[in-house]
């Protein structure tokens, strides 16, 4: 989504309501996304700290904090 398409007021398709676990976000998922960034160029993950950081920020950004539901 380019700058232009939030000042137009374009609907978001993320974050996603919250209503509990989801059975899409895996430890396959959070390892393929890993991949993708090593693919890229980045650092593979190099310890614990580094794949629970990358899974709070996946997890920021496809859903809504249960205390911003409405």
């Amino acid at each position: 989504m380019s700058n232009t398409d939030l000042r137009s007021g374009a609907e978001r398709s993320y974050p996603l309501p919250h209503a509990g676990p989801d059975a899409r976000f895996t430890e396959s998922l959070v390892n393929s996304v890993a991949a993708v960034l090593v693919g890229y160029g980045y650092p593979r993950l190099g310890c614990s700290a580094d794949r629970a950081a990358l899974e709070t920020a996946l997890g920021a950004f496809l859903y809504n904090p249960l205390e911003n539901r409405t």
